[in-house]
């Protein structure tokens, strides 16, 4: 794996996912702690897999955009204030300053909340096959990268590291979180997404796609976790080519990882250890990444 966890003073590395690195306080267990560190690193996956080499400056690169989305969400969109799992006040060791995260120890839920407001990636593949995406039935007639008549809420089962996630019905959310429960992500998640989509299209972007990850705090409030609407969670397009586009390549100009899903896609069977990126794949996605955020933030 590319990219290893840091040692950092007052802090023991507990655990590494695809791309973020968790820190406890040293001297706590994940049990007795309440906060962590979380440290996005280069590392860059794809269809399930790390993959060699990272994308450099990656790290601070999403961290940069979750924060600038987080204060977004928590009331400078003009919305109301959406809770998050950052402390307060809190500042990361300097090591890691550009790309951490200082965040509350929540009891996560066992669900990636994803919304689709386009017509893309798996799900084009299921409605090709059945009409359908995550079995919602979708109008005849659409085509790879179309807009939906309304953004959907697909949920997907959080798999360990080096397993697939799993696209569920939200039946099975129910059965996972209970009614309540799955209705509250539900409805957050399509929130949300509406509100960053329009920022977005203020910038001259689509948000086609994101997920969320959402824990609940000692008071039992659902908060808005992990990354939030990253190069690495979701999918932008650009606005114009989207609407002039004549082919699926053309409308869908991304500023995510996509590029690395092509590459892939096309060098790689699936079978094995996937291929090396090359260095043009790379530098094209570290450029993407860095244009997301400043056309974003500016």
């Amino acid at each position: 794996m590319t990219d290893a966890a840091t040692t950092l003073p007052g802090w023991t590395h507990t655990y590494s996912g695809k791309v973020r690195d968790l820190y406890l306080p040293e001297g706590e267990t994940i049990e007795t702690a309440d906060r962590m560190l979380v440290v996005a690193s280069d590392r860059v996956s794809a269809f399930d897999h790390v993959l060699d080499p990272g994308i450099p400056g990656k790290g601070a690169l999403l961290t940069a955009l979750s924060l600038w989305w987080f204060d977004q969400l928590a009331g400078a969109d003009g919305g109301l204030p959406i809770a998050n799992h950052l402390v307060p006040g809190a500042t990361p060791p300097a090591a890691v300053a550009d790309r951490a995260m200082i965040v509350k120890a929540l009891d996560m839920q066992p669900i990636e909340c994803v919304v689709r407001g386009y017509l893309t990636g798996s799900g084009w593949a299921e409605y090709q096959a059945s009409g359908t995406v995550c079995g919602i039935a979708l109008p005849d007639g659409l085509e790879n990268g179309d807009r939906l008549p309304e953004p959907i809420f697909t949920p997907a089962y959080k798999a360990p590291l080096g397993e697939h996630d799993e696209n569920i019905s939200f039946a099975q959310a129910v059965e996972l979180v209970g009614a309540d429960r799955a209705a509250q992500l539900r409805d957050a998640s399509l929130e949300i997404y509406r509100r960053a989509a329009a920022t977005a299209e203020a910038k001259g972007l689509i948000l086609a796609d994101t997920k969320f990850e959402f824990g609940l705090d000692d008071a039992g409030v659902l908060t808005l976790a992990d990354e939030v609407l990253t190069s690495d969670s979701s999918r932008y397009w650009d606005a114009e080519a989207w609407r002039t586009g004549t082919t699926p390549a053309e409308r869908m100009a991304s500023f995510d990882k996509q590029i690395v899903r092509d590459w892939l896609a096309a060098a790689w069977n699936k079978q094995g250890t996937p291929p090396a990126l090359p260095a043009e794949i790379v530098a094209r996605t570290a450029d993407k990444y860095r244009e997301l955020l400043d056309l974003l933030t500016a």
